[in-house]
């Protein structure tokens, strides 16, 4: 486990992957921490039913919507990926 994922509310953990994109693409984990908490949206994956997406707003990135991809099945549950999704600006 690396040192981001101990600052995750529980049950949650960061992939290799999702660790290394939250650091090249300079996303707080506070962001990630906040809007698994509270996602202003939530939806499956729909490709694989493990998967769920949450989605929330980030006032601090000009209200951009950051979508977190997130094994549900797994125990922790482990994020896949973050990213920084333009198709859902005024959709969420």
């Amino acid at each position: 486990m690396d040192t981001q994922s101990q600052n995750l509310p529980e049950p949650y953990t960061l992939t290799a992957h999702a660790a290394f994109v939250l650091t090249e693409r300079a996303i707080p984990l506070a962001w990630v921490v906040r809007i698994l908490q509270q996602p202003e949206r939530t939806e499956p994956d729909r490709a694989d039913p493990s998967l769920v997406h949450a989605l929330g707003h980030v006032a601090e990135r000009g209200n951009r919507v950051l979508r977190m991809i997130y094994n549900d099945t797994t125990n922790p549950k482990r994020i896949v990926t973050v990213y920084f999704d333009r198709t859902q600006r005024d959709r969420v």
